[in-house]
């Protein structure tokens, strides 16, 4: 089985490192785990990782985020895999750094990856791995925030929480999707350690 994982984020060396990409990490964390590394390709930088007898096309857009739906329509169509086999990583700004939740479908929240993906796709019936990165900012400083860099301290919770994101996208490949959600979502394992509700079911 094959599926896509499309990781969001903007191209270029001043979003390296910032919220918003929270998506790219993650799929480079996914490539260094396999010790597989991306190809420059159209609409995307690509890699494939293989686990347990399934195939997944990783996918970093070079489109910029609100144009990410150009890059997901073309490799799914590419290679041939149905949105139910699409799992896309995104930030979330209402939840906190470090926390993950999957969906298997929903709204865009206001997101311009992921209306730009249910626009060109017509649908909104695809996963999403949302990756919190908190919302600490004063009002009207969301822009800044979501596009501005990582403090240190937020910096180590998110790469202590990588191998979560990515075992979550091999469960989501050889599990399922709902599977995924309950081992995951309901016991309360993608809340970070040092959450004081960490353990609990959701």
């Amino acid at each position: 089985m094959k599926y896509l994982i499309a990781g969001l984020g903007n191209i270029g060396e001043e979003y390296r490192n910032t919220r918003h990409n929270v998506g790219f990490m993650v799929l480079d964390a996914a490539a260094a785990a396999s010790n597989i590394s991306f190809k420059d390709s159209r609409y995307g930088f690509v890699a494939e990782m293989r686990y347990k007898g399934s195939s997944f096309i990783l996918l970093k857009p070079s489109t910029y985020m609100n144009r990410s739906g150009n890059a997901v329509r073309y490799w799914l169509q590419k290679e041939k895999i149905t949105p139910e086999n699409l799992l896309v990583i995104t930030d979330d700004i209402a939840i906190p750094a470090g926390t993950m939740r999957l969906r298997a479908k929903g709204g865009h929240g206001g997101h311009n990856g992921l209306a730009s993906i249910s626009e060109i796709l017509g649908t909104d019936e695809y996963a999403r791995l949302r990756v919190g990165i908190g919302n600490t900012y004063p009002r009207g400083g969301q822009v800044n925030y979501v596009l501005g860099q990582w403090t240190p301290e937020e910096l180590a919770i998110m790469k202590k929480r990588m191998p979560l994101a990515v075992e979550i996208i091999l469960s989501f490949g050889t599990a399922g999707c709902e599977l995924t959600m309950t081992a995951y979502n309901k016991a309360g394992k993608t809340l970070p350690d040092n959450d004081p509700d960490s353990g609990k079911d959701r």
